[in-house]
């Protein structure tokens, strides 16, 4: 069992980090004996600073674990020597307790001192190499504010003393303890802010006591928001041992279904979620009618005929309707009237009569009941022509069923006065309120009326389609109930607004499938290649293999082998004759042959040659493969015809804004499907079922293996930046020259073939109508460009396309060995081209930068580095960016702190002096770099509002690679312009808002 080292990582207070046992562990953990038998480990929550525990034995202290580690793994050097030699250790380790770890300045100073003589003419405390001496003693001042602060003041610590402490500073292991910590700190507070917080003040809260309700209306289906909703008010309920109900808000039979009754029940136990009590707002129409004329016999409710765009814009303008006066008598006939349908009744409104001239819309007398004659109520029938709206029925019937805390989220808080009046003015029961932010997805739509406009227009299937975030289509895309709900309770209660990207939530999904999907295989049909086993004693055969190679409860499943087998054009197309590649659960084998069409289209044949006793961890390819079944064998091993699915977001923007027109971001093409064939196994699998395609990625099983449709799987995403992209931004490749390539049949044998595919007649496709690529086509000379086969454009004018694909006369030919290989490949190189124009819209390097609005919430000093500073960047993401900037030599932290600025956020991070940055500060500099200047966003501007560069815009890269030196390309065209105008190549930086802008440097550099 290894030893294990735990050091508490706790902040705040008066809490030092054990540096001194930290290094020596990892000093010690650095010997090759030692690696496998030392377990550090971190825990932000302990009391003890240090703790070792071996065989059942716990040691405490720096010191103790110190001489522990030095004399059980003497290899490393730390705790070796005579006599004399030990005790000189000893005596620092006990001088380091008792002198250096204390908060006197005075004391420490003059020890300080002794220690700089100690170390005049000594590179290190004891003999000739580094012992526990240093590393206590380090550790000591490493954790000591007072000697550190000596430091970054550059008073003078000493000459000798400040050259030791760099020195031991610097070793790998030291270097490795910082880096290590900062990834637990980071851990830690992203832990923190992922969490969220339940610890939230309901007034009057007592065990047994508590009431929570969640009251969705059954007029769609239940999305991620509500579903939101839904756990909190449960998890309350259960904290508090008191009761939740489950209330159907049917007060508008123009879109109420029991369908969506039905569907939120189920999708509430899906969730794991129990209601003590489903109750129904109808239950309580005739209360809520009583109540109601109490309101008019009070003087506190009146009936209108006002048109609805009159009572909005004098709503809007504080004007008094001409109705609000009328006395009680008229207001309970007319009333009347609305109760019974009539036509008079049904041109009214019931009114709450509060304040006209509030400054919360709210408070200016809303409707409270409305007609509705027209359809029936789902429960109720016609029994009913007014209802109540849900600022009348909510608090009402809140009261009424013993509701103790209304959660709810912030979108309502203006409405809280308004349910407050309500229970004042019924003299009704009191309710607690406590608001929690709504749950925002970027690239998505939490809006019903939104949604429904999709599925009504037909651009999803249904309210299930798996680019919706409702429960249901979020499981068919292959998210899992235990994900889900884990993810929605880790964002807490919380009152701040959050735009979350999908990445965690699907890379929490992937922790939950991964330990148990089954692995299967999948070729994609497309220029699928044939492959032959040269091998004599390579026969057909079929073995058990495991479908989890970490997991063997999941099961078996049959793999087929034979001499005939499949690979997928895109691995194929990359082999050389005599490379040795390794077929993924068969073994290495070496490439003999590589028989590409004349026109290389496609490769008719390989043939291969089994290595099986090859080292597998020597080849750089691993590919998966299939076996050709022979037509003898039994249909249980025959290839399965697959339909593989991904999505894009619906709409190609983060977020809408209010006054932005949904039509105008719809992502045109959101669904792709790419036809392959699976392994036999997958005939088995049912709907519902999450696997793993080999090299592809996570799917779920959308429908089932059947002899008369192939089946359909969905690719499940896995949080990866990959994966989480949207794909509107991308070229969509031309369908038309897909099918072309594939209809001509691969040959098998024989060097020459004739009419290997004849001509039955044009296939007509049905194609998307592409716009040209340029205003101006250029025309090329084909012989004089290219020796390559002529194509024709896939770009044509009509929208039905006719391909007709003949092959006369086909030779195959084989590739010629390597060398071969290379010297025509660089021969075709070298020929002269023409300069091709970049197409139109696709943009410079510059629209690749990914640069936004971010205010700093803080900064301070770096702890290690004296020249920089580390600022916590507000974003607009769901947390900060930690932000490490080379500022302090310019700006002081007053003159960065809260400032709105421009952030570069698409570097990879990178390590600055044992602390992660995660982005990077865009300043003006002027040539000598001695004046340094924040970019200054326009006015109006807020974190997370996009900067780009006019005419420019694109959709930047998740993340630039640091190997195409994007940024280092395009930063020498950044300056700024006599106007003070951040500009590249002369083209303004913008923002929705306005242009940015440096505050007084002209033709500066920009950084």
């Amino acid at each position: 069992m290894a030893l294990r080292v735990v050091f508490s990582t706790k902040q705040g207070g008066n809490f030092v980090i054990a540096y001194g046992a930290l290094a020596v562990a990892q000093a010690t953990k650095a010997v090759p004996k030692a690696l496998k038998k030392i377990h550090i480990e971190y825990d932000p929550n302990s009391e003890k600073d240090v703790a070792l525990t071996d065989a059942g034995t716990t040691l405490l202290g720096t010191n103790r674990v110190a001489r522990y580690l030095g004399r059980l793994f003497p290899e490393a050097k730390l705790y070796i020597g005579d006599s004399a030699s030990l005790a000189q250790v000893d005596y620092w380790l006990d001088y380091t307790q008792e002198n250096l770890v204390t908060k006197d300045k005075t004391l420490l100073e003059k020890n300080l001192e002794i220690i700089n003589h100690h170390l005049k003419f000594r590179s290190f405390f004891v003999g000739y190499h580094v012992t526990l001496a240093d590393l206590v003693v380090w550790g000591a001042l490493r954790g000591n504010a007072i000697f550190l602060q000596t430091l970054k003041s550059e008073r003078d610590s000493g000459e000798y003393l400040s050259r030791w402490y760099n020195q031991i500073n610097s070793l790998d292991y030291i270097q490795k303890s910082f880096t290590e910590l900062a990834a637990q700190k980071q851990q830690a507070q992203k832990a923190q802010k992922d969490q969220g917080s339940f610890e939230i003040d309901l007034p009057g809260a007592a065990k047994g006591k508590v009431v929570t309700r969640f009251p969705p209306e059954p007029s769609g289906y239940l999305h991620i928001g509500h579903a939101k909703a839904a756990l909190l008010n449960e998890y309350f309920a259960r904290k508090f041992e008191g009761k939740l109900i489950v209330r159907f808000d049917d007060t508008n039979p123009s879109k109420e279904k029991v369908e969506f009754e039905e569907s939120i029940k189920e999708d509430l136990a899906l969730l794991g979620i129990t209601p003590d009590e489903v109750t129904h707002t109808s239950d309580h129409f005739e209360k809520i009618y009583e109540l109601a004329v109490k309101l008019i016999k009070k003087g506190l409710a009146y009936v209108d005929d006002t048109d609805l765009e009159t009572m909005r814009a004098e709503r809007m303008e504080h004007i008094e309707s001409k109705n609000r006066n009328l006395s009680v008598e008229e207001n309970l006939r007319l009333f009347n009237e609305m109760k019974l349908g009539t036509p008079k009744g049904v041109a009214c409104a019931l009114r709450a009569k509060i304040n006209m001239q509030d400054k919360n819309g709210a408070m200016r007398d809303p409707v409270i009941y409305r007609c509705n004659v027209e359809n029936p109520h789902h429960r109720t029938g016609t029994k009913w022509k007014v209802y109540p709206t849900y600022d009348l029925a909510c608090p009402i019937v809140d009261s009424l069923e013993g509701v103790t805390h209304a959660l709810r989220t912030s979108e309502y808080r203006d409405r809280n006065i308004q349910y407050q009046w309500f229970i004042d003015a019924l003299e009704l029961r009191k309710v607690h309120i406590w608001d929690f932010s709504r749950i925002n997805f970027v690239y998505t739509l939490l809006s019903k009326r939104k949604l429904t406009w999709f599925v009504e227009k037909g651009r999803v299937g249904g309210w299930d389609d798996p680019r919706f975030p409702t429960v249901r289509g979020i499981r068919r895309r292959g998210m899992t109930i235990n994900a889900l709900r884990e993810y929605i309770l880790m964002q807490g209660a919380s009152q701040k607004d959050l735009m979350l990207e999908w990445d965690k939530i699907w890379a929490k999904n992937k922790k939950e499938i991964d330990p148990i999907a089954p692995r299967h295989t999948a070729l994609k049909r497309e220029g699928i290649v044939k492959v032959r086993v040269l091998d004599d004693d390579c026969e057909f055969k079929v073995e058990d293999r495991p479908k989890h190679k970490k997991n063997p409860d999941v099961g078996m499943k049959k793999t087929t082998y034979s001499r005939d087998l499949y690979l997928e054009f895109d691995d194929a197309k990359d082999l050389e004759v005599g490379e040795e590649v390794t077929f993924m659960d068969w073994g290495n084998v070496i490439v003999k042959s590589i028989k590409w069409h004349p026109d290389s289209t496609y490769i008719g044949l390989i043939e291969i040659q089994l290595n099986l006793s090859g080292d597998f961890k020597k080849t750089k390819k691993k590919l998966t493969w299939l076996s050709r079944t022979p037509e003898s064998a039994s249909p249980d091993n025959t290839l399965v015809p697959l339909v593989l699915l991904d999505y894009d977001y619906l709409i190609n923007k983060k977020k809408l804004e209010e006054d932005d027109s949904l039509e105008d971001f719809l992502t045109e093409v959101s669904e792709f499907k790419t036809d392959a064939w699976g392994d036999a196994n997958l005939r088995h699998c049912k709907k519902g079922d999450i696997i793993q395609l080999e090299r592809k990625g996570f799917y779920i099983v959308d429908t089932e293996f059947s002899d008369d449709e192939p089946m359909h799987l969905i690719f499940i995403p896995d949080g990866s930046a990959e994966s989480m992209k949207s794909k509107a931004s991308e070229p969509t490749k031309p369908a038309v020259a897909a099918k072309a390539a594939v209809v001509v049949k691969p040959v098998e044998k024989v060097k020459e073939v004739k009419k290997v595919v004849k001509n039955e007649g044009a296939v007509k496709t049905s194609m998307y109508k592409q716009k040209p690529i340029y205003d101006h086509p250029p025309v090329f000379e084909h012989d004089k460009i290219s020796k390559m086969y002529k194509m024709a454009s896939v770009y044509g004018a009509e929208e039905v396309v006719e391909t007709q694909t003949v092959v006369e006369e086909v030779k195959v030919v084989e590739v010629a060995p390597k060398a071969e290989a290379k010297k025509e490949k660089k021969e075709k190189k070298a020929a002269a081209a023409p300069e091709v124009v970049a197409p139109a819209g696709e943009g410079p390097l510059v629209s690749k930068l990914d640069m936004v609005v971010g205010k700093v919430l803080s900064v301070k000093r770096h702890p290690d580095a004296d020249t920089l500073y580390v600022e916590e960047i507000d974003c607009g993401e769901a947390e900060p960016r930690t932000v490490v900037s080379g500022l302090v030599k310019f700006l002081k932290e007053d003159e960065i702190n809260g400032r709105e600025v421009v952030i570069l956020k698409n570097l990879k991070p990178a390590a600055m002096r044992g602390i992660k940055s995660f982005a990077m500060v865009m300043c003006a500099s002027n040539d000598d770099h001695t004046v340094v200047e924040l970019l200054i966003p326009p006015v109006g501007s807020k974190p997370g509002d996009r900067v780009f560069i006019k005419d420019h815009e694109g959709e930047p890269e998740a993340q630039l690679n640091p190997k195409k030196k994007v940024f280092e390309t395009v930063q020498p065209g950044f300056k700024t312009s006599d106007d003070l105008v951040a500009t590249w190549n002369g083209n303004a930086f913008m923002t929705s808002k306005g242009v940015v802008k440096s505050k007084t440097l002209k033709g500066a550099s920009i950084k």
